[in-house]
């Protein structure tokens, strides 16, 4: 029925959702509102990539991607917090391109007190509070 199925793709937009948010919450939820959008961003960008899986919880669940995600699971965040509601928002935002950021088009991100190898093949976006992007 066509019920059921506005209903599922309703639910599967929530989840997408909510794997957004996860990512905005434990990547960056001490930054300002420009680093956690940046970062939004990024999943964003990477599952519209053919590069990258193509929904936000593949994006963010993908192999040794994103350090808070443990065994392919991603934490519950807490849930009662004000950052989570902000990434809640902070994901709803980024999902309908609400905003102009720097890093419109990175595809990758690290923070600014680490060095990892491949940032030296990349071209640098923006460097936004704690973190660096890049295409």
């Amino acid at each position: 029925s066509t019920q059921s199925r506005s209903s599922a793709a309703s639910d599967v937009y929530k989840r997408q959702m909510m794997c957004l948010a996860q990512a905005v919450y434990f990547e960056s939820r001490g930054e300002p509102l420009d680093g956690q959008l940046a970062v939004a961003r990024v999943v964003i960008n990477r599952a519209e990539s053919s590069r990258f899986p193509d929904d936000y919880c593949s994006v963010v669940t993908q192999r040794a991607q994103f350090s808070f995600v443990r065994g392919g699971r991603i934490p519950a965040p807490n849930h009662g917090s004000h950052a989570w509601m902000k990434a809640k928002a902070i994901a709803r935002i980024a999902h309908r391109d609400l905003w102009e950021s720097p890093a419109h088009d990175a595809l990758y991100f690290h923070a600014t007190y680490v060095r990892p190898r491949w940032a030296g093949r990349m071209t640098a976006r923006a460097t936004i509070d704690n973190h660096v992007f890049y295409r």
